[in-house]
């Protein structure tokens, strides 16, 4: 059976996420729950964390403010703070079996700017890079660099995922110029390959993930 990892972002009535701070926050979320010790050995999400990592890796975001977003703390999972954005992650479940309290979410309308300039990357900082040709909602780019996070984090060793958390998982998300996205491509980096099922192509290459660990 299907499993699907749902992310909730808060975006209140006069307080809506900038759009880096949400890319950045989700796939910071993402590491967060494949990190925690509750995810793995006999921890209590390790079983739901196998199946859903066993099959394709689905996730779905969703919007929630106030009493919605209240309930969502009810429901075991992590919250990450990132800027402007805040976003709670949980164990996956079965495509048919989400907690209602995330299940009765909105999930289309998920669309946000940023309206200050992006700072500089810093030197030795992970940088998921966006297709610039691609058009996707903020909800469905927070996916897909939940996405890319993964495919980093699965193909790092144990020493460098360490020191990756140990580092509060620092990232930036930034969209690649046209001629940096043909140079990404051919650079053997993790790349997600999107199902095609929302808003994009089947095949749709949509995120890189660079992590200096995986340049050596």
């Amino acid at each position: 059976m299907e499993q699907v990892l749902t992310l909730v972002v808060r975006v209140e009535k006069n307080a809506r996420p900038a759009q880096t701070d949400a890319l950045e926050t989700a796939a910071r979320a993402v590491l967060a729950i494949l990190a925690d010790e509750r995810s793995g050995g006999d921890g209590e999400w390790a079983a739901a964390m196998s199946a859903w990592q066993d099959n394709r890796i689905r996730k779905i975001v969703k919007r929630a403010r106030g009493v919605e977003w209240r309930r969502t703390e009810s429901v075991p999972g992590i919250t990450v703070v990132g800027g402007t954005a805040e976003v709670r992650v949980f164990p996956p479940t079965a495509v048919d079996a989400v907690p209602v309290e995330l299940a009765n979410l909105q999930v289309t309308g998920t669309d946000f700017e940023d309206v200050d300039e992006l700072p500089a990357l810093l030197p030795g900082v992970p940088v998921l890079w966006v297709n610039p040709a691609l058009e996707m909602s903020s909800g469905k780019a927070m996916a897909q660099c939940g996405h890319a996070a993964q495919l980093a984090w699965w193909a790092l060793s144990s020493q460098a995922r360490k020191e990756w958390e140990a580092n509060d998982f620092a990232l930036a998300v930034r969209t690649a110029s046209a001629a940096q996205w043909k140079e990404l491509l051919s650079s053997r980096l993790p790349v997600v390959q999107d199902a095609g099922f929302t808003e994009v192509e089947p095949g749709s290459r949509t995120v890189v993930a660079d992590h200096p660990q995986l340049r050596r």
